[in-house]
């Protein structure tokens, strides 16, 4: 049987499951802001994540042969960067933050991945990615008003250092992928496992009121365990495997926006003038960085093709 073509396998299943974790992804925001009238942030977090290490733990054990650990030091770190601080600060950010605005700051991801593999990957930036930099740089210079006090400027800084993480997280996750036992579920759900203790222990030790077992929290609760930890995560395993890096990558980009289109209608949130020019020119540097990456995808599979 011959190999599917590109157009074949960018088609059909894999558009429509990309399709569909972004838009959970995306409406999670509002949900998680929702859920955060009734919890702590970081007891949110702990509470939020734990069963879903539990639930992709069980899958692991389920689908492959060796479920132990791999890259164990590599593989905390990674925890600590992506599930302890890239979940946490997120929701501590929201606590006191709009949805939309949050997540836009926190997919500013990609330009500190780029600033942050230079000097460990030895990637430089190049062409029009220093556009992209600069235009994210900007936007977050109109978003983070140099004259705000109190709640908001410390969410948009708390956004901005979960960026931040992410892309560390990110820098890991290539080097781990240089060890050919590199497996990504179980890197996923090792990683998870070990940042859920740091979040355990800071839930307990923080005073925090107790839950509100309200049914609002409970659905935003059982969104996030069930649609965002897992369904999501496995949709994404599912991506990666049959679409191009590229455009996987593209598909998440829209994440944000549709953070911002769901705030709008819940939540209510309208962004000030300043702050939608910085939302603009950040989302314009994500969409020029999402299109640079597919079209480097694509000249890497000609080549490899001929």
């Amino acid at each position: 049987m011959c190999p599917k073509t590109t157009s074949e396998t960018t088609t059909g299943k894999p558009i429509l499951a990309l399709a569909v974790m972004s838009a959970i992804w995306g409406y999670n925001w509002v949900v998680m802001k929702e859920g955060l009238r009734f919890c702590d942030p970081f007891v949110f977090a702990a509470v939020r994540i734990l069963p879903a290490a539990v639930i992709l733990f069980v899958i692991l054990l389920l689908t492959k042969e060796d479920w132990r650990p791999r890259q164990v030091k590599w593989t905390i770190l990674l925890g600590f960067l992506s599930t302890t601080v890239g979940s946490g600060l997120p929701l501590w950010a929201l606590a006191g933050g709009a949805a939309g605005k949050t997540a836009v700051l926190l997919y500013t991801m990609p330009f500190w991945t780029i600033l942050l593999a230079w000097p460990i990957l030895g990637e430089r930036i190049r062409g029009l990615e220093w556009l992209a930099v600069i235009l994210a740089f900007a936007g977050l210079a109109l978003i983070i008003a140099v004259d705000a006090v109190g709640a908001n400027l410390w969410a948009s800084i708390l956004a901005v250092i979960a960026g931040i993480s992410w892309a560390g997280s990110a820098i890991i996750t290539r080097i781990m992928r240089r060890d050919p036992e590199f497996d990504v579920l179980s890197a996923t759900t090792w990683q998870m496992i070990y940042g859920t203790v740091p979040l355990i222990i800071i839930s307990i030790l923080m005073p925090s009121p107790p839950i509100q077992w309200t049914p609002v929290f409970i659905a935003a609760l059982l969104y996030n365990i069930i649609l965002v930890c897992v369904i999501a995560f496995l949709l994404w395993f599912y991506v990666l495997e049959k679409l191009q890096a590229g455009m996987a990558t593209m598909g998440t980009l829209v994440t944000p926006v549709l953070a911002l289109i769901f705030a709008r209608i819940q939540l209510g949130e309208i962004p000030s003038s300043r702050e939608g020019l910085g939302i603009i020119l950040i989302l314009s540097g994500i969409g020029l960085l999402g299109g640079i990456a597919f079209l480097r995808n694509r000249r890497k599979e000609k080549q490899t093709a001929y």
